[in-house]
């Protein structure tokens, strides 16, 4: 497997790194990451290389609100942008992918794939929502699904035991809202899924790779 950086210019931009898979099936995955984080966190980087074993490429990117300062958390008002930063990054990858296109990402980034394809479903195949921010922490009442009822394709979660943007049983009340396939993959600990500070369960990117890809099916081509 080898890895390229991706810089493409354009309204938003498209910046990440393109992990090439030695014998490709075709597919591609644009893979991003959470609030407070960027395209280089450790897990995502662990789960581009899982998919890329596997055959698929991935297009590891950060949003737009991230190319723009290196700090810091987005904003609700660059929301739409940061959606417009994954539609550009997947025409980025059709370029390379001649067969089946996926969306995915942690938390925040999760959250922006979701509402994109509730709106265009017709722009990716099947989704990946790692921890999913069902709603703040202790605000339970505050919840992030309006848009779930929308999502009409096959959709994997993959989330901690003891995440405080909501419990598994909160995750299986908004699976439930979805009119596609979904798939929940419980991992013990919280919304960093364990790695976030140190490497976790070292298994974890192969049994995502491999629970999403039957979760999506073979292709159709």
């Amino acid at each position: 497997m080898s890895v390229e950086r991706i810089d493409v210019a354009g309204d938003p931009p498209v910046r990440g790194v393109l992990h090439l898979a030695g014998s490709t099936k075709g597919d591609g995955l644009v893979l991003t990451h959470g609030a407070g984080g960027n395209a280089d966190a450790p897990l995502l980087v662990a789960v581009a290389g899982a998919f890329a074993e596997r055959g698929v490429i991935v297009l590891r990117c950060d949003l737009p609100y991230r190319q723009a300062r290196p700090r810091g958390g987005p904003s609700p008002g660059g929301a739409a942008r940061d959606r417009e930063g994954l539609r550009a990054a997947l025409r980025v990858l059709r370029e390379r992918v001649k067969d089946r296109l996926f969306l995915g990402g942690h938390s925040y980034g999760g959250r922006q794939a979701s509402m994109l394809l509730a709106a265009e479903p017709a722009l990716a195949s099947a989704l990946l929502l790692q921890s999913y921010p069902l709603h703040p922490p202790g605000r339970p009442q505050n919840l992030r699904t309006a848009h779930l009822p929308d999502l009409r394709l096959p959709t994997l979660f993959v989330h901690g035991t003891t995440d405080t943007f909501g419990s598994l049983a909160e995750v299986d009340k908004a699976r439930a809202l979805i009119p596609g396939r979904t798939v929940l993959l419980p991992v013990s600990g919280g919304h960093d899924l364990g790695w976030s500070r140190k490497r976790g369960d070292a298994t974890l990117p192969e049994r995502i790779a491999e629970a999403f890809l039957a979760l999506a099916g073979p292709s159709e081509r």
